[in-house]
This record gives structure tokens, sequence and C-alpha cells, in this order.
């Protein structure tokens, strides 16, 4: 589980009724939803619930570093509770499902030195893909 909404607690951030149901809807491991999902599962629990208080909602998490916007091939963006958690993601290149992952090793440290054209390397975003059984199968 992800510790989205404890995160949001400690930080003081105003848990109004609407943002609170975002933030559970997209509380969870390998929770990676679209916008509009979150607003159609928001609106099973709060029926009042706009879409542009779900749009906002989810700009403000992204801003905060609370969650981080996950973008695939083209298609809607998605919404990653984990965002500290350090991850990286498998996405089936069939219907879009994204898995978290934790792989062996570090990206930074298979990059070489040569390959750095000296950057001071921060960071390394790596996704991999396939098909996921559903979609193999």
């Amino acid at each position: 589980m992800s510790d989205l909404l404890e995160r949001l607690r400690e930080r003081g951030w105003r848990l109004t009724s609407q943002r609170r149901v975002v933030a559970e809807v997209l509380d969870g491991e390998h929770v990676h939803l679209t916008a509009d999902e979150v607003h159609a599962r928001a609106a099973e629990r709060l029926p009042e619930i706009s879409r542009a208080t779900v749009y906002n909602t989810l700009g403000e998490l992204v801003t905060l570093g609370e969650v981080t916007e996950v973008s695939t091939d083209g298609r809607a963006k998605r919404y990653d509770p984990n965002a500290h958690h350090p991850h990286q993601h498998l996405i089936c290149t069939g219907c879009g499902a994204i898995r978290d992952v934790h792989p062996v090793g570090s990206p930074l440290a298979d990059l070489p030195a040569d390959q750095r054209f000296g950057f001071t390397v921060s960071g390394a975003e790596v996704t991999y893909r396939g098909l996921c059984p559903a979609c193999a199968g």
C-alpha cells in the first residue's frame, strides 16, 4: 500500500471531502489510474464531486510531489501515488496496464562514466514493456 493519505496529513494539506476521496481512490500499491478513472471511482463514493475538482486535486498532488504523472506512448496520463518509493514501471503494450517493479541493481550504476558526457546524473527512469498474461494469451 502507498502511504499517500498519511503523507498528506503529515504535510497539513487541507483534506476536504473532495480531496480526501481523490486521495483514497489513489491510495494503494500498483495504482495507476487516469484522471477519468479517478473521477469515476471518486463519484461512486461522493456523487457530487466534479471532474474539474478531480483534475485540480490531481494537479495539486503532482505539484506537491505526492503523486507522479506517468505517460505511456500517447495514452492518457496516469497518476502514481508511490512517489516516495523508488520503483520502475512494467507496461503492457497491449492494454496499457502498469505495474510497479523493483529491479535489482541501479540504473545509475549501469550508465558507464564515458556515456554521462560530463553530466552529474541524479536520477534515471527505466520502463519495461511487454504483454501482460491477458494480452499474451
